[in-house]
């Protein structure tokens, strides 16, 4: 794609905000195949002739991609439209709608003009996170410092006191996580977002964030459609995730691939249950195991004994 930076006509920098309404122009164009001056207008809250100018400005760098229509007073789209200035993403697209349906964003602040009917899976809503929690954390993981928090762990009744050194944050899919250095268990280890019932104190932590293997080694699953699948649905499952020749490589970091299993329904038997209901497998477990296994036995090696069974636990 064209660089506004470099290939406006007088080779000057255009202002970022400019360059933000000339690819929602073009974003219109793209989706909707039109666009008018209020378009503009509406959404940035700009006047009238600057849309104009913006329009205008767009046409200048793009002169085949729209033309005026002065019944409908509005730019359409040509014949031979091509993207100048963004790469268009029907996952953007769709992300979009997801972000309307879930709440997260409103019509007018997403670049959809027309929204097609749809529809999203709802699931239960988990505990919302509090704002001060988050930027607690945020903080600590900015300014590497470790935190104090009120916990409600997985193996235990009632929620405890306990220190912890975030270095960065993990979504599973569903929550949200810290990933931190666990001062009780002498661990790096994942902690919900929402089971952190309060945050007190604060200190300078003196934990390497390097030394969370786990979090910087990545590694790849292989996946492939469940043998027991017909032929058939083994072809629809190949096309759903895309794959060559019937495998399918996934990169990860390995803390983050037990979440992946689970997600997937990779740590199943597949002897167990219902292949229509277990489409993948993973061919690679041993190889992954081994991966975690030794990652953890590097991190003892520097003083940093796990604590984690083999199986993988949560705090």
């Amino acid at each position: 794609m064209n660089d506004l930076e470099h290939d406006t006509p007088s080779k000057e920098r255009i202002r970022w905000s400019v360059e933000t309404r000339l690819e929602f122009i073009e974003f219109r164009l793209f989706w909707e195949g039109r666009i008018n001056r209020s378009d503009l207008v509406r959404h940035f809250g700009i006047s009238v002739p600057q849309a104009s100018t913006d329009l205008a400005r767009y046409q200048e760098l793009a002169p085949g991609n729209l033309v005026y229509d002065r019944n409908a007073k509005a730019y359409f789209a040509t014949n031979t439209f091509t993207p100048q200035i963004f790469e268009p993403s029907g996952e953007r697209y769709l992300a979009q709608l997801r972000l309307l349906s879930a709440g997260l964003t409103q019509q007018a602040e997403s670049w959809l003009g027309h929204i097609p009917d749809y529809a999203t899976v709802q699931q239960p809503s988990l505990r919302q996170v509090t704002i001060g929690i988050v930027k607690a954390i945020v903080d600590a993981v900015r300014m590497h410092r470790s935190v104090q928090i009120k916990y409600q762990s997985a193996s235990a009744i009632e929620p405890n006191w306990r220190w912890i050194s975030p270095h960065g944050l993990a979504f599973d899919g569903t929550r949200w996580h810290a990933r931190a250095w666990c001062h009780r268990h002498n661990d790096f280890r994942d902690f919900v977002l929402t089971r952190m019932l309060e945050i007190s104190e604060s200190r300078p932590s003196g934990i390497d964030p390097q030394e969370d293997i786990e979090w910087h080694r990545e590694v790849t699953l292989l996946l492939a459609p469940n043998p027991k699948l017909d032929k058939a649905r083994r072809r629809t499952v190949e096309i759903d995730y895309g794959m060559t020749n019937g495998r399918l490589e996934f990169c990860t970091r390995l803390s983050l691939s037990q979440y992946l299993e689970w997600q997937l329904a990779l740590d199943v038997d597949p002897d167990q249950v219902d292949p229509k209901r277990h489409s993948l497998v993973l061919l690679n477990r041993e190889e992954i195991n081994f991966e975690r296994l030794q990652a953890r036995s590097q991190a003892a090696s520097k003083g940093k004994q796990n604590s984690m069974p083999s199986d993988f636990q949560l705090s």
